[in-house]
């Protein structure tokens, strides 16, 4: 049987255990019967676990940020944070220094290069914001005392012990963004243990510093959901006519016919399969003006990273404007070697 205690560090279990004990659980009540679950269903050590969260810290800041997300800013306002020279040339520089494993990558899971790195870039710059907040304390914040996703985080607190168990890691070690996602692409939990990969086959799947490890798992994360290699992601809608809320109101999956479509006044310039399903973007391009996409299969793929249509269509323009200068820089290098 395995226990918590007997993966954590020597000098930490020895903290742990003489720290006192129940300080949460009497804070949040609830907790008591989570550690009730995780011995019962998972074989934890009782003791163990009172001894972690023991050490676990409320987090009132991390509620504050909950509050305030930046998807919930418009898309004039949403799309200047990702779409800037800095992130679109990070991102060049990213395809450059580990173009061997994005092209390894994405022959194994058919997810160009492009789009792992503006994963990448949207996430966390390149690894340069990867959180500062304990994922324990977060992720036991949110799972107490935030209703409104608490029974959410209370299932990635569970997932989170069940991984610090299986990668043999100190569960007090891993830090990450205030909603407990963890490393250069901000995996959260569930995701680490369902697709993170071991992709140099050292043994250990590291998201934090191992790019192999990273690069992978977004190509994996990313294939597990179907992507649709050499497939379109959007395309520019126009309208003639009243906004059809109706069908914008569907979401992101596709499911709207071309005719269907069309029969509302919406068309586009891109060639399309006739049975192609597709899903109605509208965006705000400024506080007077909308603009209109329509979203394909990949695009909906993307919206499982996260499922904020801004984010999806920020990754993918994004992945767009690295893959232009990735190709201007490589047309300009090839023609100052001729």
């Amino acid at each position: 049987m395995k226990y918590i205690a007997a993966l954590l560090f020597p000098a930490t279990l020895a903290l742990l255990l003489a720290a006192p004990v129940h300080a949460l659980p009497a804070q949040f009540p609830e907790l008591n019967g989570f550690i009730d679950e995780m011995v019962d269903k998972h074989q934890f050590q009782r003791d163990a676990l009172h001894a972690l969260f023991a050490q676990a810290r409320h987090q009132p800041e991390i509620i504050e940020l909950m509050t305030r997300p930046a998807e919930r800013r418009p898309w004039h306002d949403y799309r200047p944070i990702f779409l800037t020279e800095q992130r679109i040339r990070g991102g060049v520089e990213f395809i450059q220094e580990h173009q061997d494993l994005l092209a390894r990558a994405e022959q194994e899971y058919g997810v160009p290069p492009h789009v792992i790195t503006a994963i990448i870039g949207v996430e966390t710059f390149y690894g340069r914001h990867k959180g500062r907040h304990r994922v324990i304390d977060a992720l036991t914040t949110l799972g107490f005392d935030y209703p409104p996703r608490a029974t959410f985080f209370r299932g990635q607190l569970e997932q989170f012990l069940l991984m610090s168990r299986e990668e043999q890691r100190d569960p007090l070690a891993f830090v990450g963004s205030y909603a407990g996602a963890m490393g250069m692409p901000q995996f959260i939990p569930s995701s680490f243990r369902a697709y993170a990969v071991d992709f140099d086959g050292d043994g250990r799947r590291d998201l934090w510093d191992n790019h192999a490890d990273i690069i992978g798992s977004v190509a994996n994360y990313f294939a597990e959901h179907r992507w649709q290699p050499g497939q379109p992601v959007v395309a520019r809608a126009t309208l003639s006519g009243a906004e059809p809320q109706a069908l914008i109101a569907k979401g992101v999956r596709p499911s709207i016919a071309q005719s269907e479509l069309k029969a509302h006044g919406i068309n586009t310039q891109v060639d399309l399969p006739a049975d192609a399903q597709l899903a109605l973007i509208a965006l705000d391009r400024s506080p007077e003006e909308k603009e209109y996409w329509l979203a394909m299969h990949n695009f909906y793929v993307i919206t499982r990273y996260n499922r904020s249509q801004l984010y999806a269509m920020a990754v993918h323009q994004l992945s767009e404007a690295i893959r232009s200068a990735h190709a201007t820089q490589q047309r300009r290098s090839a023609a100052g070697n001729s």
